[in-house]
């Protein structure tokens, strides 16, 4: 199958590369020329520019826009709805809110297009572990569009089907799922990157416990020098913590116990915030979510430990450098 991709950078591309290596076909664009020319010794097509990647992909179109969310993404579908013809489908595979989805797809509609929003998990990893999707549209343009998110998706791996789920959609065991309609994909994300922040944030402040345990505000027979790094790694064996955030912790305090590399000053990209409003509008209590959030608030004035815990996990999972140190700002 064939798609457009416009946008090549931590994930663009390896999506890119993944449906290379599944017999797809890639036209690419970034505004970045380095970036495609890249990609063309691995097999993809580029386009110089919107309306070439439009020209070279054949009707009905798929063109999947991979931007960091808000007006460049809102541009780029902008532009691309006044390129494309009847039939042809744009997709948002970045970390839109899910109420601009809804506005797009109406808007769209009335010119002829189809919108699919997918809410898409894997990070830098994706391109050999795959991609967990969460996608939102009409349902006969995500089935045809199935080769590509099959393509994607990580497949069964070694984890066995949970029981009970005979005659669910099969999809969901092979690590995507049609969500519903458009901004059901952007939502479930929403709601996804919000947990995230609450594990996140529990593991941080372990492991800040643990390596306090010696601090000297203790008396001397409560104290304990834990090798937190060996916690990590046990952690990882057997107990119900597992998970592949601890992945990530244990290979950060293996590499450097004391994340010195780190700052411990830790953005939010707006699925946090988004979430704790869509709790808000639905009356739902979100206490463990909303914490989290406003301790990456926190981090930005007074970094702790599990400030810098935090910024070695998201590092680990989507290549996210720390911005650099404002002056006057506290350490």
């Amino acid at each position: 199958m064939q798609l457009g991709m416009v946008g090549l950078g931590r994930m663009g591309g390896n999506i890119v590369r993944r449906l290379i290596r599944a017999g797809h076909a890639a036209i690419v664009y970034d505004h970045n020329p380095e970036a495609g020319k890249g990609l063309t010794g691995e097999g993809a097509i580029e386009a110089l520019s919107l309306e070439d990647l439009v020209a070279k992909l054949q009707a009905p179109r798929a063109v999947w826009v991979m931007l960091p969310a808000g007006e460049i993404t809102e541009a780029t579908i902008q532009q691309l709805a006044g390129l494309l013809e009847e039939g042809d489908t744009i997709i948002d595979g970045g970390n839109s809110f899910w109420q601009d989805d809804v506005r797009r797809s109406v808007q769209l509609r009335s010119r002829g297009l189809h919108y699919v929003d997918v809410g898409t998990s894997g990070g830098v990893w994706g391109l050999e572990r795959g991609y967990c999707l969460m996608i939102g549209g009409e349902t006969a343009i995500v089935e045809r569009l199935n080769p590509i998110f099959a393509a994607l998706a990580p497949g069964h791996g070694d984890l066995p089907v949970t029981p009970g789920r005979e005659g669910r959609d099969p999809r969901a065991e092979q690590g995507y799922i049609h969500a519903g309609p458009s901004g059901a994909g952007h939502f479930v994300k929403m709601i996804h990157n919000g947990i995230e922040y609450g594990l996140m944030q529990a593991y941080a402040e372990g492991f800040d416990i643990l390596r306090n345990a010696a601090g000297l505000a203790l008396p001397p027979e409560h104290r304990f020098d834990f090798d937190v790094a060996d916690i990590a790694e046990v952690w990882r064996r057997g107990s119900v913590i597992t998970s592949w955030l601890l992945d990530l912790t244990a290979t950060a305090l293996a590499e450097d116990e004391h994340l010195s590399t780190y700052s411990g000053y830790v953005e939010d990209s707006g699925e946090g915030r988004w979430t704790i409003q869509a709790a808000i509008d639905e009356a739902v209590p979100a206490e463990v979510l909303t914490a989290a959030l406003y301790a990456r608030f926190r981090s930005r004035q007074e970094h702790t430990f599990a400030e810098k815990m935090l910024s070695a996990m998201r590092k680990g999972f989507g290549g996210h450098v720390e911005p650099k140190r404002q002056e006057g700002e506290r350490s």
